[in-house]
């Protein structure tokens, strides 16, 4: 059931940018509560920065999960800001190197905003992640990218 989330069980760190700036990204993705879930915890950090002047430290927990009834994955993602993301897995390329997951439903923002996040597989340790929003009635903005290499692999 996990081929397609395999590649990414382990801990991360890289770097991106986006409207918050330059900054950052360490990731640790792992199985939990029997291999039912993935657990996610991810931290972004950016210093002081002409675009963000104050910097700023983002974390989010988030949990994959698969939906028997739907036959789909289900993402989860729980922000510091008190955002929740409910997304659903929008596709998985014929090549397994891209997965896209599409809000199906925002907690604490207004209605109509809608998120993405995608990933594309470089290698067996390095991928990037693209996380976009869309106002209402608007087309995706890409938020953030970034580039992540792998660190440690799970025991």
């Amino acid at each position: 059931m996990w081929t397609p989330f395999e590649f990414i069980i382990g801990s991360w760190q890289g770097t991106g940018s986006g409207q918050p700036g330059t900054g950052n990204y360490e990731r640790t993705y792992q199985f939990v509560l029997n291999s039912k879930f993935i657990h996610v915890r991810s931290k972004s950090t950016y210093p002081p920065q002409e675009q963000n002047p104050q910097g700023e430290v983002h974390e989010d927990w988030g949990f994959i999960s698969f939906d028997k009834q739907r036959k789909s994955f289900v993402y989860r993602q729980f922000h510091i800001e008190g955002f929740v993301n409910q997304y659903i897995l929008d596709y998985i390329s014929a090549d397994g190197k891209e997965i896209r997951f599409i809000s199906e439903a925002i907690e604490n923002i207004s209605y109509g905003w809608r998120a993405s996040e995608t990933y594309r597989i470089l290698s067996q340790d390095e991928f990037t992640e693209t996380f976009e929003l869309a106002a209402p009635g608007n087309d995706f903005e890409v938020y953030t990218i970034c580039h992540l290499k792998r660190i440690a692999v799970p025991i």
